[in-house]
């Protein structure tokens, strides 16, 4: 059984002493957090980015337009974090980059991400036009340090410029080689701060901030769900190969009743249908109560590949309205579970015809 990362959310059984430091600063003007984020029962976050190139090991070339501001500090990480920590509203702490870079370029379709803190972890939301939805959770048992000094802390960011950063010295994968992360958040007004050290090289990035928008709520809830199935990811990524993905919609079928769970597409190369057994051995979880056919756009579809390439299982679910969860299970570079959902809207045009 895989454990799922929030209440609402049943899917699955289941520092370095530094010689120098150089600190960046850019962003759009800094938001304000006036209103709270609606808690989605456990976990909060917050992402945003812009754009770093880093030519050698001792130099950072930024090719941001939003670059601010250039300064060198050297005085050393640690020193740096101690003095400031008590002003620090959240602290986050990761041996490994690429632990949380990976599972932001999970979600990484649109340009600003909405981070939600809690004292059980990180929350991040990407939305599309009101009709897709995705959530990156990362646990605070993830992180090396995870102090937060507020119930809940949230902040919007670019999330192209955070990758940027995070991937600032090239996002190595020589064995035992890592980049490691120390993310900072003095709360109201004030930049997202990370101290990045690889090879006794530490950069700072200091990333503006903005007003988070409020979260769409889907309303999807684990009493409304009608059909459920759980998948091992590589026969989710077989059927994708094989479907014609020139279609402009999935359509999902999902019954106690053959054909028990379908993909179909409708491209240039005709319909095509891609059916799973219920007692398939790729299936690890199948509880459908009622048939549904409903169809979803695949260009709202398509991001969630991303998150489907970096998993090891999925959970599919379709509510009493015809609304999507994917849930995905994700292992990190240290084989920590880290999950990603995306929520879609089915196609009403189609179903009204």
């Amino acid at each position: 059984m895989l454990l799922a990362p929030v209440a609402n959310s049943d899917m699955l059984d289941t520092t370095s002493t530094t010689t120098s430091t150089t600190t960046w600063q850019f962003g759009r003007s800094s938001g304000v957090l006036d209103r709270a984020a609606k808690p989605l029962e456990g976990l909060y976050a917050c992402a945003n980015s812009t754009s770093v190139a880093r030519r050698n090991p001792e130099v950072v070339v930024f090719r941001s337009a939003f670059l601010q501001n250039i300064s060198i500090d050297t005085m050393p990480l640690l020193t740096q974090s101690q003095a400031d920590d008590e002003e620090y509203v959240l602290v986050a702490s990761l041996d490994n980059a690429r632990n949380l870079s990976n599972i932001l370029k999970a979600i990484t379709f649109k340009d600003h991400a909405i981070f939600s803190a809690t004292p059980n972890g990180l929350k991040v939301t990407v939305e599309d036009s009101k009709c897709m939805q995705a959530n990156a959770f990362i646990q605070a048992e993830i992180f090396q340090e995870f102090t937060i000094k507020e119930d809940l802390v949230g902040f919007q960011v670019n999330l192209t410029v955070l990758l940027d950063c995070l991937n600032i010295f090239g996002g190595s994968t020589v064995p035992g080689v890592s980049t490691a992360l120390r993310m900072c958040y003095k709360g109201y007004g004030y930049p997202l701060t990370l101290f990045l050290e690889e090879g006794g090289v530490v950069t700072v990035c200091k990333i503006n901030t903005q007003e988070p928008e409020e979260p769409i709520d889907f309303e999807f809830c684990s009493s409304n769900v009608t059909n459920k199935v759980i998948l091992l990811s590589e026969s989710l990524k077989e059927a994708f190969s094989e479907l014609d993905m020139t279609s402009e919609v999935l359509q999902i079928t999902m019954s106690p009743n053959q054909p028990y769970f379908r993909l179909s597409t409708f491209g240039n190369s005709g319909n095509a249908h891609y059916d799973y057994p219920k007692d398939s051995d790729m299936m690890e979880l199948f509880k459908c109560t009622k048939t549904q056919t409903n169809r979803y756009k695949m260009s709202l579809l398509k991001p969630s590949t991303k998150a489907l390439a970096l998993s090891c299982k999925v959970s599919v679910r379709t509510d009493s309205r015809g609304f999507l969860s994917l849930q995905y299970l994700v292992r990190n570079d240290d084989g920590q579970i880290c999950f990603v959902e995306y929520y879609c809207c089915p196609d009403e045009e189609v179903e009204e015809e």
